[in-house]
């Protein structure tokens, strides 16, 4: 029908498979689309939420009119890899070792230079190397999870669990395309 969905994060939350091993899986709100525009015979823009649009390419023969409604499990298969597209948590300004993971600096007489990231470039260019891991805002960057599978639909909630982690906060809308 169409390349992708646009879907509002639930919760992640955990399940139970056949062997009894327990699963993470997020859940989502799929709610129908309506399609509002033909921008081409190639691409559709359809509207979700409160007058939010995207544009989407049709993977189909059949072009949808104006008006019709797409729903999820028109798009989707259960266990179809997708990559999942959503803005992650923004947690501010933060230092190196919360934002990139390094490890705190030897503790000896009480120094004031544990969380200090350390030596930072060599004397000679006397200037900060472009990239260099340094402190700075944190998050609020759009992140793409490939090969994600889809665990199951529910038509009467409009959900669709897939398993693992999903980028964002609750109620974040969260962009689902086919891998």
């Amino acid at each position: 029908m169409i390349s992708g969905y646009i879907a509002k994060k639930l919760k992640m939350t955990s399940i139970f498979d056949e062997k009894g091993v327990r699963v993470a899986v997020t859940k989502l709100v799929a709610a129908p689309l309506t399609v509002t525009k033909i921008i081409n015979d190639k691409t559709i823009q359809v509207s979700y939420g409160k007058k939010h649009h995207k544009e989407f390419e049709i993977t189909t023969e059949t072009m949808p009119k104006i008006g019709d409604i797409i729903t999820a499990d028109l798009v989707f298969q259960n266990n179809d890899p997708i990559m999942i597209t959503g803005t992650s948590k923004g947690r501010g300004f933060a230092g190196v070792i919360k934002r990139h993971g390094f490890k705190k600096q030897p503790i000896k007489n009480a120094s004031d230079r544990i969380r200090a990231p350390g030596a930072i470039g060599a004397q000679t260019p006397s200037k900060v190397v472009k990239g260099k891991k340094m402190p700075g805002h944190y998050g609020n960057k759009t992140k793409t999870i490939l090969g994600v599978k889809i665990h199951s639909f529910s038509k009467e909630n409009n959900e669709i669990i897939v398993f693992g982690s999903v980028p964002g906060a609750p109620n974040s809308w969260i962009l689902l395309r086919k891998n």
